[in-house]
């Protein structure tokens, strides 16, 4: 899963607080501390400062979730997810899209652009003091609650969760990226593995050249028997894609050689009365062996400080009657668990 990145920046507030007195006070005392905060990336100090000019207009009977949802933006950037999922779940569910419109005019005096709200807005028209009456309109920021809080569901761990809320973001917008990206780990996370795979597959035919993909689908179809074929087949897509893609080279590595200790068993229960079996077994096994070569080098050369590549690579040379590289991965893996033990 992608690492979170909230990237938008929070400018001062253009709303004009339209109370008067002490309520007025408290209002502009705890913006100026949240915004203070949000821009010296004081993350934590500022969620809570945004709820309270929340909760301060709502009081005074302005519900104007953004500054909720600068909150919540806050505690996402602060890695406080309880507190921040609570907060895009309620957005979400209260409808909330962001969509803002501001009201602007010039003074003619000083030539500077003041916001107003829409009545006061209205009445400067009528003034000979301002001109170039200006609405705009700020875009929704609808897709980014649904992006955002499955995100945090699902780095939270709360599959099932997730899987509601993509669900219920992509009816809305079926061709978000980012939500189709988080439906299938959605699918993988709660359990439901043959949605996980549809998603894969359905990714994978509107881009195939998404290795990650590849390599994901490859995972699953190496889980059962009956796809082992297929799974060779994206893990080596996935190599294509990206040739230093070093877990697609060890699953690839793996799933050719399959159960080699199930196989040494065999081998071993058969040499002594059906030897010509256990040859059979040793010739199939060398084979596999040979094919999964390739790939282990490759692994070890995309990560050659890997013990795990290294000893692989020194088995399959080993069994496949390499003896020069046999030791010369011998003595690369003495090096690497001498420096780990160290």
């Amino acid at each position: 899963m992608k690492k979170l990145i909230l990237g938008m920046a929070i400018v001062a507030s253009a709303f004009v607080f339209g109370q008067k007195g002490d309520v007025n006070a408290q209002l502009q005392s705890a913006n100026k501390v949240a915004m203070d905060a949000y821009n010296s990336k004081n993350y934590a100090a500022a969620a809570p400062k945004f709820l309270e000019v929340y909760n301060l207009l709502k009081t005074s009977g302005q519900d104007d979730k953004t500054y909720m949802y600068y909150a919540g933006l806050s505690y996402a950037l602060a890695n406080n997810s309880d507190e921040s999922i609570k907060i895009y779940t309620d957005l979400i569910n209260s409808g909330y899209t962001g969509v803002q419109t501001t009201y602007t005019a010039k003074e003619k005096k000083t030539g500077e652009v003041k916001p107003f709200d829409k009545a006061t807005w209205d009445l400067m028209k009528k003034s000979p003091d301002y001109t170039d009456f200006k609405t705009e309109q700020t875009p929704s920021v609808e897709p980014d609650l649904y992006e955002t809080l499955s995100t945090l569901l699902l780095n939270a761990k709360k599959g099932n969760e997730a899987v509601a809320i993509v669900e219920k973001g992509l009816a809305k917008f079926p061709n978000n990226a980012k939500l189709k990206e988080a439906q299938s780990t959605a699918y993988f996370q709660s359990g439901n593995t043959e949605k996980f795979v549809a998603t894969l597959k359905e990714q994978l035919a509107k881009n195939p050249t998404d290795a990650t993909n590849w390599y994901n689908l490859g995972v699953m179809q190496s889980k059962d028997p009956a796809s082992v074929n297929d799974a060779i087949e994206s893990f080596k897509k996935a190599v294509e894609i990206k040739p230093d893609f070093a877990n697609a080279h060890q699953n690839l590595v793996f799933t050719i050689i399959g159960d080699d200790s199930k196989t040494v068993e065999q081998i071993n229960a058969l040499r002594k009365d059906k030897p010509d079996e256990a040859s059979k077994l040793i010739d199939g096994r060398r084979e596999r062996f040979a094919k999964a070569l390739p790939y282990a080098e490759n692994w070890y050369k995309a990560v050659p400080t890997s013990v795990d590549a290294v000893s692989a690579l020194k088995d399959i040379y080993v069994v496949t009657k390499n003896q020069a590289k046999a030791l010369e991965m011998k003595a690369k893996l003495a090096e690497l668990e001498g420096k780990a033990a160290k």
